[in-house]
């Protein structure tokens, strides 16, 4: 199923989408209603590829809800893993995406680098793992920088920004 849901953040609307069979199958947002379903569409793909049943039919839930307390910071990412179904992700990809749920907090950023570290692994591997994230927001992959900028984000670098604006990281937003 899918829930679709638009929120009033900064001075605009975020759509949040979520995928869930029981529990969260995938994340997308966007700043309309028409990207944030393509990018289901396009997240679907993604799933169905790694052995997924996804549909989007869509349906009300309250796991939009929960990804826009996380987004706002009323509920701590580490606060929502457990909602997470973690199919179609990989044993390296669920070990990085807990560690880094779990130890880089909300207004703070790490580089490819620093995590790859953390995880005795390679950047490159790191940013593999990041590009595949199917939980964006929850799964904080935008704190994760590169050490000379912003780096790359897969649903776009305005949108990294705004997550990092949102949380009040400064230094990698201008």
């Amino acid at each position: 199923m899918l829930a679709v849901e638009r929120f009033r953040v900064k001075d605009g609307n975020l759509w949040i989408g979520v995928i869930f069979s029981g529990r969260i199958q995938g994340v997308s947002f966007a700043f309309t209603r028409g990207e944030l379903l393509e990018r289901a569409r396009k997240l679907k793909e993604f799933l169905e590829k790694r052995g997924v049943r996804v549909s989007l039919d869509v349906q009300p839930s309250n796991y939009t809800e929960t990804v826009y307390r996380v987004l706002i910071g009323e509920l701590d990412n580490a606060g929502a893993l457990g909602e997470l179904s973690f199919e179609g992700v990989t044993p390296f990809e669920r070990r990085v995406y807990e560690w880094l749920t779990k130890n880089v907090k909300r207004g703070s950023v790490i580089t490819y680098g620093s995590l790859a570290k953390a995880l005795k692994t390679s950047p490159r591997a790191i940013g593999g793992a990041m590009k595949r994230n199917p939980y964006p927001i929850v799964v904080p992959c935008h704190r994760v920088v590169s050490r000379d900028g912003i780096g790359y984000y897969s649903l776009g670098i305005e949108e990294k920004r705004f997550l990092l604006e949102i949380e009040g990281v400064k230094g990698w937003t201008s």
